[in-house]
């Protein structure tokens, strides 16, 4: 579990800084649009990627999910 964690915060640090985000902001809108339970139950497979595909990944979940960014 601490994998996982470390993985979606390390997620969330470059969907912050790809978006001009707070880290705190960040965590807001990808838990608002589910955007982390995407990657809590992805994680088998999206842990093999690299941060930016990982962040594309679930910018566009969010976004099928109603997100604007």
């Amino acid at each position: 579990m601490r994998n996982i964690i470390e993985y979606i915060v390390g997620v969330v640090s470059e969907f912050a800084s790809r978006y001009n985000l707070s880290d705190s902001q960040a965590y807001r809108y990808l838990n608002f649009h589910k955007g982390i339970k995407f990657l809590e139950e992805n994680y088998g497979i999206i842990h093999t990627f690299d941060f930016e595909e990982a962040v594309d990944s679930v910018t566009l979940f969010c976004r099928r999910s109603g997100g604007k960014l």
